[in-house]
């Protein structure tokens, strides 16, 4: 991978991380229409330290509150009511469900869910998924002409089946094309919650998963020595630093804007990419890549 390569790619990965339109997908497609070799599951994983990164800094005093209070929860029964240290054990059973899948599903993440049919496919439904449920949402914070405006919960009425359900979605973006953010919103609209609570939990959940999977890579890499590392921790930078801009943009944009603007993107995009497979304009398999 050359260093051009690894500032187009870090820069994709910062941009789409956050928003509901799959930074994998985008990798794997940005290197597809570039004639590049595909970056590889290693490259996606351990890039996404940086954005994780990003989270991290700012969400730094939820998170500070929420590791405080469940520590202290371990000891002291009478903060076991918390609802910080409540969030704790929520992010943890919320976590599960793409553990267990992210290491059961090890080789069909790194091979066959990267085919661009695949992506195509999941940015095409799941982004019909976003569509409806943006709409629902819409439905309930706006009324109707025989309908009052609905109280969407927020993440003070959290709790396990919602977590575990949260994680769920989550793992669903194991398979390029899904997005993290995309399926765990989409879920949390669907039960209820609000906008604003639904990103801000999927941004929480996503730190212990993401930080394993970073750190699983990083230690086959270092072993195997399959990556490039100069470009690929040059990578991690530019998507830290954008992800953070990102992060800033999108938790605003969420607060009043629909998300039918990302629902478009994703079928469009979905579209595209079967018509350039279909005739032959693109492979459908990753190139093999040379580290």
């Amino acid at each position: 991978m050359s260093w051009f390569e690894s500032l187009i790619l870090g820069l994709v990965q910062g941009l789409t991380e956050f928003l509901p339109v799959s930074s994998s997908a985008h990798l794997r497609l940005t290197a597809a229409f570039a004639g590049w070799e595909d970056p590889g599951a290693a490259f996606t994983a351990i890039t996404q330290l940086g954005t994780e990164a990003a989270v991290l800094i700012y969400f730094r005093k939820d998170v500070g509150r929420i590791l405080s209070a469940w520590f202290r929860s371990l000891t002291n029964k009478a903060m076991r009511g918390d609802h910080d240290a409540q969030m704790g054990w929520l992010v943890i059973v919320g976590s599960i469900p793409i553990g267990v899948l992210g290491v059961t599903l090890k080789d069909q993440i790194e091979g066959p869910f990267r085919d661009l049919r695949v992506t195509a496919t999941m940015l095409i439904v799941m982004g019909v998924v976003l569509g409806v449920a943006d709409r629902l949402a819409a439905r309930d914070e706006t009324g109707g002409k025989h309908r009052a405006a609905k109280q969407r919960k927020t993440l003070e009425d959290l709790n396990t089946r919602d977590g575990l359900l949260f994680g769920i979605c989550q793992a669903m973006a194991l398979i390029p094309g899904v997005s993290r953010s995309g399926a765990t919103i989409s879920g949390g609209l669907f039960m209820g919650y609000s906008r604003a609570a639904a990103a801000r939990y999927s941004f929480l959940l996503a730190m212990p998963a993401v930080l394993a999977s970073g750190t699983f890579e990083l230690k086959d890499a270092a072993e195997e020595g399959h990556v490039s590392w100069g470009p690929t921790i040059f990578a991690t930078i530019i998507a830290f630093g954008v992800g953070y801009a990102v992060i800033a943009w999108f938790m605003k944009f969420i607060s009043n804007k629909s998300f039918m603007p990302f629902v478009w993107y994703r079928i469009a995009l979905g579209i595209l990419i079967i018509v350039l497979v279909s005739t032959d304009v693109l492979s459908p398999h990753a190139a093999e890549s040379a580290g």
